[in-house]
């Protein structure tokens, strides 16, 4: 890359940063920054394409070029290629191996939209590969890649994004939740409920043939190494078609060996924030525990001892003692969103709606005028790429970063490891570790399977 393309580069991304959000918004946002030219804009390429992976591309055709896409299905490799072609108007290259991608000196930052298992293996090389990285929120399978990605931010100086959009782009509500506790509309907080749903299990699921477009064993890459499943029933719209039930495509957040459950998806936003709202985000429980759960499969010693059914928890309500006395209630009964719970008050808020007497209250006495911009810590983005490229350039952590995710997600991993050992978990917020389980302990890592360790 010549000296000539990083100045502006720089100079497009402190265009997001000082001129703001709002105005990258606009149609003529490029012909207003005068980036007509591909080498004017920040280089970005895409790792993991399906469902959410599109999603979050398309939002950054606004603010960057992609010059590469990487997926191990070449069915939806190639139809994202030629989908950002055509938004773009210049074709991206194709790569199954994201190796190559990060191998490319022209690529300034990564997007991470792959299956949770590969997210810290393929965000630790970028880094190291001086790419920053923006990933998709869960960001980890277990607590200590979390500690990991931590240890590896630091090291490199790279700026990590985790894709929690709440706390932008789909989160004013959530912000105005947030600046209302701060402002003691509802006195001290007491309790905090976090409705995430709950999933279906699954009928038995036999082994299959592995679709000629998929690489079922890069696929899996460092988890265990097992048989194909699918039903034959197809679901519609996710990505072109996938099977109604099976370990890979669609259904793998149903799966431990790839993801949690509902608690590490959606638990992931409304946890988020939830310890961002009790100013929890550097901190953790002293205490989880499974108050009523459903595992789909028998479980021994914390293993599921079927393999062809999902094994996550379907019902959970999950008891989490917090700082100050507050009581964290993790439900999959209810409506999806959280409730808050003060001495002076309760409302509810999810992405739909923020009601209750604090905020009817808001009419006659509303927030003060920066309320919001104090709790987002500056304007507010309405984008989450924009928010990431202009921490690109200030070189300081965006509003989604490591260490807030992590802390918030070792809620939801703790909430898994207390339903598959069916016991209270006491945790240690300074050594980040279980107190007095070992057992317990040995679910904060899992090894990389042979061939797909961490290059570090």
């Amino acid at each position: 890359m010549s000296a000539s393309k990083k100045i502006t580069r720089r100079n497009f991304i402190q265009g997001v940063a000082f001129t703001g959000a709002a105005a990258v918004f606009s149609p003529s946002a490029h012909r207003a920054f005068g980036y007509e030219s591909p080498n004017d804009r920040p280089v970005f390429a895409t790792i993991g394409l399906r469902n959410q992976g599109w999603a979050i591309t398309s939002k950054s055709f606004k603010f960057a070029d992609f010059a590469a896409l990487a997926d191990v299905d070449a069915n939806v490799l190639g139809a994202n290629v030629e989908k950002t072609e055509k938004k773009q108007g210049k074709k991206p290259d194709a790569y199954k191996d994201y190796r190559k991608v990060l191998d490319r000196k022209d690529i300034d930052a990564v997007m991470i939209a792959t299956p949770d298992h590969w997210h810290t293996k393929i965000a630790v090389e970028a880094m190291y590969a001086g790419k920053d990285v923006y990933c998709e929120k869960p960001l980890t399978l277990t607590i200590d890649e979390g500690k990991l990605i931590e240890k590896v931010v630091k090291e490199t100086g790279r700026v990590f994004q985790v894709g929690t959009m709440q706390r932008s782009e789909s989160g004013q509500r959530f912000l105005q939740a947030i600046a209302l506790i701060r402002d003691g509309r509802i006195g001290t907080v007491k309790k905090v409920t976090c409705g995430i749903n709950g999933m279906e299990g699954s009928p038995v699921i036999p082994v299959a043939s592995v679709p000629e477009e998929l690489d079922y064993e890069f696929w899996l890459g460092p988890a265990p190494k097992v048989d194909y499943r699918a039903l034959p029933e197809m679901r519609e719209g996710y990505g072109g078609g996938v099977p109604l039930y099976s370990n890979c495509h669609y259904s793998f957040r149903n799966w431990h060996e790839y993801s949690g459950g509902k608690l590490t998806d959606w638990g992931a936003h409304h946890v988020d924030i939830a310890c961002w709202a009790l100013g929890a985000s550097d901190t953790g429980p002293s205490k989880v525990s499974p108050v009523e759960y459903k595992l789909p499969v028998e479980y021994k010693d914390g293993f599921p001892t079927v393999n062809d059914q999902y094994n996550a928890a379907t019902e959970f309500k999950i008891k989490v003692d917090m700082p100050n006395d507050v009581e964290m209630i993790i439900t999959s009964e209810g409506d999806n969103g959280i409730l808050f719970e003060g001495t002076e008050g309760r409302f509810f808020v999810n992405r739909g709606k923020i009601v209750g007497a604090p905020v009817e209250a808001l009419k006659d006495n509303p927030l003060p005028e920066d309320a919001i911009e104090k709790v987002y810590g500056g304007k507010v983005s309405a984008n989450h790429t924009a928010n990431f490229i202009e921490a690109m350039n200030s070189r300081k952590q965006p509003i989604s970063d490591v260490w807030s995710h992590n802390r918030m997600l070792e809620i939801c991993h703790l909430s898994n490891i207390s339903m598959r050992l069916g016991r209270d978990l006491k945790w240690d917020p300074k050594k980040r570790e279980i107190i007095d389980d070992a057992q317990a302990n040995s679910f904060l890592s899992r090894e990389n399977r042979k061939g797909y360790e961490i290059n570090m």
